[in-house]
């Protein structure tokens, strides 16, 4: 299943007016919880900003005392025809390396290939947004508006900016030339640094509803049951995106209820192979919802009938504070194999009293 970001989801639709309203500032810093389709309703409020379909706030083309409401994009006029295939010459969208494949934007992924051919090799796709992007972005910010509505930028994740670049912007931002206009997006608005987000108008994004989520990820994956859409959104945390990534993997709902049984039987399979950061929030989900079980409290992530039984809370609580140190190195270039294989006896061991 391939799911646009240049499309809202159809729970978004109803927020989007609400945040067109709400954000009035030149610097805008879009958040929720992670992976409830930030991108996709950023991009969307660029489009409107610059959609040449309806009269733009302030009466440029209304000849009315009244400043008219801004509405989402039409999604017929020009600018919406070259902001959707990426062109708009006043559009800059800004995101890290290891992002580029999964956003779709033809001029983003033919910029990773032109660097790509200019270093002779295939380089490593970065988790971060790096200086000499928020410095393209400073100069673009400085240059004149094309189209006359406004010149947008728009930078996901927020919080992959790493200091050196979050720093080169920070003048840019709080006083941003002309008719410029930031939208930053991200997650957890903590996850921003400090100097970024005072310098932005701050909006909360709704999380996604499950009631509504579930059908839509029935509806459109192939063989997925309503059931195991559930099952799976559970998993990933209430979180479409990372469903939608899980289902990508190859997860499925029965894979997911058999996975503390494996790990305690010692049934590694293709546990093993995944990439420490995934294993170690799934192995940090299953020790939550193992604490939660033994104080009574349903699970939040797996199907209560799947949680190993009878294990002590000291125990549980123990083993999630050994996975909160590992989660601070998950990116550390060591061998991953062996720290997976160090991981899953852990776990194993944690779960052989239960």
């Amino acid at each position: 299943m391939v799911v646009s970001t240049l499309a809202l989801w159809p729970w978004q639709q109803a927020v989007l007016p609400d945040a067109l309203r709400a954000l009035t500032s030149p610097a805008a810093l879009l958040h929720g919880a992670t992976g409830q389709g930030q991108l996709n309703l950023a991009f969307q409020l660029a489009k409107a900003w610059l959609c040449e379909g309806h009269p733009e706030p302030g009466g440029m083309f209304d000849d009315s005392p009244a400043e008219p409401e801004l509405r989402p994009a039409c999604g017929q006029c020009p600018a919406c025809h070259l902001v959707d295939t990426g062109y708009h010459p006043d559009l800059m969208v800004v995101v890290p390396d290891n992002v580029v494949p999964r956003v779709g934007w033809p001029h983003l992924e033919e910029a990773l290939d032109k660097a790509d051919k200019g270093e002779g090799r295939k380089r490593k796709l970065s988790p971060e947004i790096k200086v000499d992007a928020i410095r393209e972005v400073v100069s673009f910010s400085q240059s004149t508006v094309s189209r006359g509505r406004a010149k947008v930028v728009l930078i996901h994740p927020a919080d992959r900016m790493n200091t050196v670049s979050a720093n080169t912007l920070l003048k840019t931002l709080e006083e941003p030339p002309g008719q410029v206009r930031f939208i930053l997006s991200c997650g957890p608005l903590d996850d921003v640094m400090p100097t970024v987000r005072s310098r932005c108008q701050a909006w909360q994004m709704p999380s996604a509803p499950a009631q509504a989520v579930a059908p839509w990820l029935a509806e459109h994956v192939e063989g997925l049951s309503a059931a195991d859409a559930s099952a799976l959104l559970a998993a990933a945390g209430g979180s479409p995106e990372g469903a939608l990534e899980l289902m990508a993997m190859g997860w499925s709902a029965a894979l997911w209820k058999s996975l503390p049984g494996d790990l305690k039987a010692g049934r590694v399979g293709a546990w093993g192979q995944w990439p420490l950061p995934l294993l170690l929030s799934t192995l940090q989900k299953l020790a939550h919802d193992m604490a939660r079980e033994a104080v009574g409290a349903p699970a939040l992530y797996f199907p209560q009938a799947a949680l190993p039984q009878g294990a002590g809370l000291p125990q549980v609580t123990a083993w999630g504070q050994e996975l909160r140190k590992a989660m601070r190195h998950a990116e550390h270039p060591f061998n991953a194999a062996l720290k997976a294989e160090s991981l899953l006896f852990q776990a194993r061991r944690a779960l052989a009293k239960a």
